[in-house]
């Protein structure tokens, strides 16, 4: 990774050489010879980027380098420091131009200084290089190969991990086995194996689903809290329901929480998956929270460890290496896209499934780094065989995996490495948000920037290629396709972690006796801050500092004392989310070069008008904090991409107040670089701030609150500039507010989410032309035309959700319409009698959501139709048209008859009751359980 390095020096450099900066004399010389020898070393270091862990003398050289292109790197951003702190404001005469050099005098002396000393070292290093073999040509080749046309083809389905069809059926079997007592399935093998996916593919089955409606999948790790275990199943079993978790369980003990988790599943037969156990304790501690019902419960375990297994006398489930034929099929699967391997590589690409030692993970990594290679040259397929190293046999199946995911590492670009080194910041149970982490990426300068893309889109890209190689997994995907949380897997995490803490990339504080690095510049502190103070004898040059699941109280936490520091002046990311802070710590403002400021889920309540001051901020994440409005001043930061300000009062997508944006009386229409603005409340001097919209023609995803319908015409003119637009969310100030968008003449072409809030005098027709768009939400919008006639032909149109929008009684879904739509959700349509879906039409639908629609008491008419659909929901339907689809009894059955899964819920006796077809006979039917009748908080189907 010194390449790495010396490459983000040399953009300095160029900055320092080509901006009209007042060095002193010789120091332009020194640095432009420093800038040619790096430059001219290059290609070296990126061939020894790969050999130096075999070669201890060069693995030493190259940490020099690494040192001396960090010192430097310092030299200057120390100066750059200087300069920002010394000039307020623009240098506007000759006097004044005096003035600043002198106050600036001992700046350019301590670098010139700085830069005569490094310039000695590199003279010295450079000298005494190593010898290193004539590879750079083929690496330099090999590092700047990038995916073509078919990388798409490339992305991971969890079922090309392993061969699974047979353990599959096995599994299932267990958990379908007619016993009532409850079960415990343990899957247990070797890290890498396939565990996880392969409880992942039979928890994820319709018929498995079907069975054990009441379902959570727990994710556990060494270094999660028992405490935050069973508050994430009481997350998820309320998920389930389609019901917040109450506000209490934040106070609860654990005692309290398995008593709760206990009364929840106690009525149901249920299925809980809890992946990676990793200790007896562990296990004994949850399982007193899952009670033995007597319904046919079943509880899957996936762990490394074979003591888990024995603790408990349920089933268990061994699974081994891949046998020779069916991991060289998923070898081929993986590098030739389903094709056969040529037979000129057949014997060396044998050889290197050799080394795999039936490992799936191995396997597909090293597929992933052999897919983008030429299939002509066999010599470049056996320089990946011979970089092993010999063939040792009898070895540990993990050692051989490291050397083959370490080979996939060393193949990377040097800017994927550096994203890829960057995952081992976070805490090994964190699923990581995709869009934080490209907003991260961008701070810490690994993504380049690249003709006719953002930074945001170059850096997807990148992930998307680590994706491609199977080095990234996906944990959760949006409605419309889009990757949400991302992580790595667990083994690939241990060696990623090794390189970061061998090349002192970055540092990870979470234990009190862990061994400190001599320099520090990336900082993750996980559970505490305190030990991080106790360091003396560190060296604290830190770029950047994120702190995760602090469990400091207000009183203790020290981000006071650290922001004042002296080892944090060189910020270029603070990322404060979750930690205990009730106010806006005043030390940030003084953090100059800071580009990355989030404070989400944090309970400060403003922000001080100095935030001027960090005038190369690009990302201010202020979501659910308690802040409400942004100083004036805060229009000064020309380079903020990201403004995000939002909370959540009430946890219900059916509430029309349950999100509050922020106020801010500052000439917005000077950001200029804004992306991402949501949610702005424009209730006060609305008209002057809707104009003020359209002269940020770089937004990307907009989002209004408090809307009047005067002030439409307004917003229509604004939207018409904002042609790089791609989500737009309007919400009125109340529900019978009438959002007046109607006059859109040229509207943004790449849209790909709208949401819409309140009143709809007619439907807005331009919808219609948006040939991009992928989600749309309608509320309350009280339509009296039907508003599928203008849905119906968006090509792209994936999820779509009606709440209060339409007064009509029939709604009609012609042949052909919603080609592509997946999700359907329809709520407290009152007047709704009739659904009438002709043959063709959603042939790619697979949910299908109803709930609230008291008048409709028929069975959709041509729902049998609908081929694809895996799921049914409905909530609080009346008990009419659920008698209809009664297995044997209902006359309407045959037409949902091939759906895996059909469920009926209600509100009973203070919880939610989920019945399927089958056992709905079961429940007494009861007039004043109507919905008409109770009241409390509704299911959360989907959040905006």
């Amino acid at each position: 990774m010194a390449e790495s390095s010396v490459s983000f020096l040399l953009e300095k450099l160029t900055w320092l050489l080509q901006e009209e900066v007042n060095l002193q004399r010789g120091v332009r010389e020194d640095v432009q010879y420093i800038n040619d020898e790096l430059e001219r070393h290059k290609a070296i270091l990126m061939a020894a980027d790969s050999m130096e862990d075999k070669d201890p003398e060069l693995k030493v050289w190259v940490k020099r380098v690494r040192v001396i292109a960090q010192d430097m790197e310092d030299a200057i951003d120390e100066y750059y420091l200087r300069l920002v702190d010394h000039q307020q404001g623009k240098i506007r005469s000759y006097f004044h131009k005096i003035l600043f050099g002198i106050k600036t005098m001992k700046a350019r002396h301590k670098i010139a200084s700085n830069i005569q000393g490094i310039k000695s070292k590199v003279e010295v290093i450079l000298r005494r290089r190593p010898i290193i073999p004539d590879v750079a040509s083929s690496s330099s080749q090999r590092f700047s190969s990038r995916l073509d046309s078919q990388g798409d083809a490339l992305l991971l389905e969890e079922a090309d991990l392993v061969g699974i069809d047979q353990p599959k059926k096995q599994l299932t079997d267990l958990l379908f086995k007619d016993e009532s007592k409850r079960e415990v399935i343990s899957i247990y093998g070797m890290g890498g194996l396939g565990k996880t996916t392969l409880a992942k593919q039979v928890y994820d089955d319709p018929k498995v689903k079907k069975r054990f409606r009441i379902h959570a999948w727990v994710n556990l790790s060494q270094s999660i809290k028992m405490e935050e275990i069973l508050k994430d199943l009481v997350q998820k079993l309320h998920n389930v329901f389609g019901k917040p978790a109450p506000g209490s369980i934040g106070t609860m003990n654990n005692d309290d929480l398995k008593e709760l988790i206990k009364n929840l599943l106690q009525r149901s037969r249920y299925l809980i998956v809890l992946d990676d156990v990793w200790n007896v304790k562990v296990w004994d501690d949850v399982k007193h929270s899952l009670p033995n019902n007597n319904r046919g419960s079943r509880v899957m375990l996936t762990t490394r460890k074979k003591d888990i297994v024995r603790a408990e006398l349920g089933k268990d489930f061994h699974l081994a290496f891949l046998p020779e034929q069916e991991a060289w099929s998923l070898f081929c699967r993986k590098t030739f896209q389903g094709n056969s391997c040529p037979p000129h590589l057949e014997e060396v690409c044998r050889n290197i499934l050799k080394l795999c030692g039936g490992l799936p993970l191995a396997i597909v990594a090293i597929s992933g780094a052999l897919a983008t290679r030429g299939r002509t040259n066999i010599e470049e397929w056996q320089i990946v065989c011979r970089s092993f190293g010999s063939e040792i046999e009898g070895n540990d199946k993990l050692e051989d995996m490291k050397k083959v995911l370490s080979l996939s590492f060393n193949e990377l670009p040097y800017h994927l490495k550096s994203c890829l080194l960057y995952l081992s910041i976070f805490p090994e149970f964190h699923a990581i948000e995709h869009m934080r982490l490209i907003r991260l990426l961008i701070a810490e300068g690994f993504v380049n920037s690249e003709n006719g893309k953002t930074l945001e889109e170059v850096a997807d890209r990148y992930l998307k290629e680590l994706l491609n190689r199977s080095l990234l997994q996906v944990v959760e995907k949006t409605s419309d396709g889009r990757i949400k949380t991302c992580r790595m897997h667990d083994l690939l995490r241990e060696i990623v972690n090794f390189k970061s803490r061998d090349q002192n990339f970055a540092t990870v504080a979470k234990e009190q006796d862990m061994v400190w690095p001599e320099r520090v510049r990336r900082l993750s502190v996980i559970n505490s801050s305190h030990n991080v103070h106790k360091q003396n004898k560190t060296i604290f040059k830190l770029r950047s500092l994120l702190m995760f699941a602090i469990s400091d109280s207000v009183n203790h936490f020290s981000i006071h004392e650290l922001c004042s520091s002296t080892g944090v002046k060189l910020l270029n990311v603070l990322d404060l989310q979750d930690a205990p802070l009730e106010d806006f710590p005043v030390e940030i403002v003084n953090l100059y070069l800071l580009k990355h400021l989030s404070l989400k889920n944090t309970k400060v309540k403003s922000i001080p008008g100095s935030i001027k001051k960090l005038k190369y901020l690009e990302t201010l994440d202020l979501k659910h904090t308690y802040v409400t409005e942004l100083p004036v001043e805060v229009a000064e930061l020309k380079r903020l991409r990201h403004l995000l300000v939002y909370r959540y009062e009430i946890e219900s997508y059916a509430h029309f107040h349950s999100r509050h944006g922020f106020k801010v009386a500052a000439p917005i229409g000077n950001m200029l670089s804004l992306q991402k603005l949501c949610f702005i409340e424009v209730d006060q001097g609305s008209r002057a701030l809707m104009v003020e919209l359209g002269k940020l023609t770089q937004l990307r995803r907009l989002g209004i609150r408090k809307m009047r319908k005067e002030d439409g015409a307004a917003l229509c003119s604004s939207i018409e500039k904002m042609i790089n637009l791609r989500s737009l969310n309007i919400t009125a100030i109340e529900d019978d507010e009438i959002i007046d968008i109607h006059n859109i003449s040229k509207p943004p072409q790449y849209l790909q989410q709208l949401y819409l809030s309140g009143r709809l005098e007619k439907f807005p027709q331009w919808i219609n032309s948006l040939k991009n768009l992928v989600k749309v939400f309608l509320k309350w919008s009280r339509l009296k035309e039907d508003p599928l006639v203008y849905l119906q032909d968006l090509p792209n149109l994936r999820h779509l959700e009606f709440l209060q929008v339409y007064v009509g009684d029939t709604l009609n879904f012609n042949a052909k319409g919603f080609p592509s739509l997946k999700v359907l959700g329809l709520d407290d349509l009152e007047g709704l009698k009739h659904m009438i879906i002709e043959e063709g039409a959603m042939q790619s639908l697979k949910k299908l959501v109803m709930q609230r629609c008291g008048s409709f008491k028929n069975v959709p008419l041509g729902i049998e139709h609908l081929t694809k659909l895996k799921t049914i929901e409905f909530f609080d339907m009346p008990d009419e048209l659920i008698m209809a689809l009664r297995p044997n009894v209902g006359a309407d059955y045959w037409r949902v008859q091939n759906v895996p899964t059909v469920y009926s819920t209600y509100w009973r006796d203070g919880g939610w009751d989920v019945y399927s077809l089958e056992t709905f006979g079961e429940r007494e039917s009861d007039s004043n359980h109507s919905s008409a009748k109770r009241t409390r908080e509704l299911p959360t189907l989907w959040k905006v």
